[in-house]
């Protein structure tokens, strides 16, 4: 409405004014983004910063492998100074129009000239060009030669880079806290410990090779063409600057591709190892077109992000090609025009040098496209590894911690705990005694705070509030591998390695015999099943023993716990998958092993052939019943009497 009141003049003023703003704003919304797309660009590079470490402790071969790609670039560039030169004296010699070929110390390379020196002593074009001939064949030797140690120093160097990498990834891995893992998954560790790290290796190799390489060969191939022909020079070199244009832009985008690109491998990554472990499951519920479309979907995903990165690098082979065809394109032209016109001492050897050079320097300038894509997507790979990396775990070693022999003395006073992800109290204010020789059973609903006090003891967490102390010694002035040594923990959740029942017994214990094996398998009522294998003790159990039956799995487990000798034993639920008879024949074996011994066992059932010393019922993170066997079942009402009576019914 006020443009239509305005007059025709103003209203064009006007217009003409707030275009001029509008396109200002353009020009510096264009700017800034630039700008902010250079410092993220810097920014990326600074996670590489955390592979100085490795390189310096590799310098040595560092060192030789940058020394050898000099060299091997040194002598790859006299060959087309030696090629020009024999043009020229050729063309000189047999008569034909065109400049003599230069001899001062200013065009060639000092060897090329001394071999010049050489060659004016002989006789014959002929002798001069077979001479040449061996001498380019030298060269090419002496360049593939060094070109073999460049390899064999920096690349190796990578793999051995890779190779601490993930040793220290993995290391890091096992010393951080159970919270890590529930807020982690298993598929995303794995692919940062494998891609991530193969991904970083390619620019501790590869990369640094190619750069190496990239800087010299232009180095060397420039210098002497400026000593040969400064203005040619620089008519051939006229279109580098468009290429580092095109770098620089399509590196932003290979940058942000490389990130959506490991992520959607993480996710695709968890996805599978997530429907491999759970395969039963899915199987059992008919899930296998579910779980088949989520995977198509994340693998989609993956696929449009790494076609669009193929399709950006895509880019650099023809801008190169082009601009390198260009260069040549130049060399010819203006090379040509100055022999036609006889000025600045170009002769058709000069002309040939030129074009060898520009096409020597066609894979160094190639390269780069790629170089840089691997500079990106490996600094996004160092960026997510030191990610964890950087993560401290909440449990560590105090720096008084201390390694001290456990006898079993135990007490939990005004303990507090409450899972900070969930917000959700597994104790509070919890108080317990337990005497050294003790023998105790925890009942209790599920979620109740039973399994927490196990993961207490072993310090998978540590309490908010109150303490929590053995042997009159707070678990924290202890150190965490002389607490766990010392400590058999047989989890609710039965875990056997991919290995043989031998070795899933004997884990973590180097001086064990196979009599103590055996008396192990014997005590947790496994060994006659054991015998009865065709393999014996060296039946290979498969990934989380998923060829044992349940009960197997929980008496390997049990075992496992029992062949360290401890003063400590932690039993939670151990016994769930077993029938009667066998529980009975692992009670008896227990009633006699524990003798002496700290044992909380952690159940939902009453076992009648187990004598405990005393008995905690936990609600809501609380004890709400204690007492003896006979004293339980006094109590009207009671939790445990109704699970005795309950049981009883059975």
């Amino acid at each position: 409405m006020l443009c239509q009141t305005l007059p025709k003049p103003l209203l064009r003023r006007f217009t003409k004014g707030s275009n001029e703003v509008r396109g200002r704003l353009f020009q510096i919304t264009k700017l800034s983004n630039y700008l902010i797309a250079s410092y993220r660009y810097f920014c990326s590079m600074k996670h590489l910063r955390a592979l100085n470490k490795y390189f310096w402790k590799y310098r040595w071969r560092l060192g030789f492998g940058v020394f050898f790609v000099v060299l091997s670039n040194y002598f790859n560039v006299l060959a087309p100074q030696l090629t020009g030169y024999v043009i020229d004296y050729v063309n000189h010699s047999l008569q034909f129009n065109g400049a003599a070929p230069s001899t001062d110390g200013k065009s060639y390379d000092i060897l090329i000239k001394q071999l010049i020196n050489y060659i004016t002593n002989l006789n014959g074009a002929w002798s001069v060009v077979v001479l040449c001939v061996v001498v380019l064949i030298v060269l090419a030797l002496l360049k593939a030669f060094f070109l073999f140690l460049m390899r064999q120093t920096i690349i190796v160097m990578s793999r051995l880079i890779e190779y601490d990498q993930k040793n220290e990834v993995y290391k890091h891995y096992q010393q951080l806290d159970a919270l890590f893992y529930k807020r982690n998954s298993t598929g995303d560790l794995m692919n940062r410990i494998t891609e991530d790290v193969s991904r970083v290796r390619m620019f501790t190799g590869p990369a640094i090779m190619y750069v190496v390489n990239l800087v010299t060969i232009i180095g060397f191939s420039v210098f002497f063409m400026f000593q040969r022909s400064p203005e040619l020079t620089i008519y051939v070199l006229l279109p580098l600057p468009i290429l580092a244009i095109i770098i620089y832009v399509v590196n932003q985008r290979i940058h942000k591709q490389s990130e959506v690109i490991q992520e959607s491998l993480s996710a695709l990554t968890t996805n599978a190892q997530e429907s491999y472990a759970g395969i039963r499951v899915i199987k059992s519920f008919t899930q296998e077109n579910t779980m088949l479309r989520f995977f198509t979907q994340n693998s989609e995903k993956y696929r449009q992000s790494a076609v669009g990165l193929a399709k950006i690098e895509a880019l650099y082979f023809p801008a190169i090609t082009l601009l390198i065809g260009l260069s040549t394109l130049l060399t010819i032209m203006i090379g040509g025009l100055y022999y036609i016109n006889g000025t600045h001492n170009i002769g058709p050897g000069t002309i040939v040098e030129f074009v060898i050079y520009v096409n020597m320097l066609t894979f160094p300038v190639s390269a780069i496209g790629l170089t840089a894509s691997m500079i990106q997507r490996a600094a996004a790979s160092q960026k997510r590894l030191n990610e964890f990396l950087d993560t401290k775990s909440a449990i560590t070693d105090q720096p008084l911690a201390r390694d001290i022999p456990l006898k079993g003395d135990i007490v939990f006073n005004n303990v507090t705990l409450r899972y900070p992800d969930t917000g959700i109290y597994a104790l509070k204010q919890f108080n317990l005694h337990i005497k050294s020789g003790e023998k105790i059973a925890i009942f209790g609903r599920t979620g109740s705070g039973k399994t927490t006090l196990a993961q207490l003891l072993l310090r998978m967490y540590d309490p908010q509030e109150g303490h929590l102390s053995i042997d009159g010694v707070d678990v924290r002035d202890i150190k965490l591998a002389s607490l766990r040594r010392q400590i058999s923990y047989v989890p609710q959740d039965v875990f056997l390695f991919s290995d043989t029942i031998y070795n899933n017994i004997a884990s973590g214990e180097a001086n064990v015999t196979e009599e103590q094996v055996y008396e192990a398998a014997r005590q947790a009522g496994v060994h006659e099943e054991i015998l009865r294998f065709p393999q014996q003790y060296q039946t290979v159990v498969g990934e989380r023993g998923v060829t044992l039956s349940g009960g197997q799995k929980q008496r390997v487990s049990i075992a496992r716990a029992i062949i360290k000798n401890p003063h400590i034993l932690l039993f939670d639920d151990c016994l769930s998958a077993v029938d009667a008879k066998t529980e009975s024949l692992i009670t008896g074996h227990l009633n006699n092993y524990l003798h002496n011994k700290t044992a909380i066992i952690i159940t939902h059932r009453i076992f009648a052939s187990l004598q405990f010393d005393k008995i905690f019922v936990l609600d809501e993170g609380e004890v709400i019943e204690q007492g003896t066997h006979e004293e339980l079942l006094q109590i009207p009402d009671g939790y445990y009497a109704a699970l005795y009576q309950q049981q009883k019914k059975a």
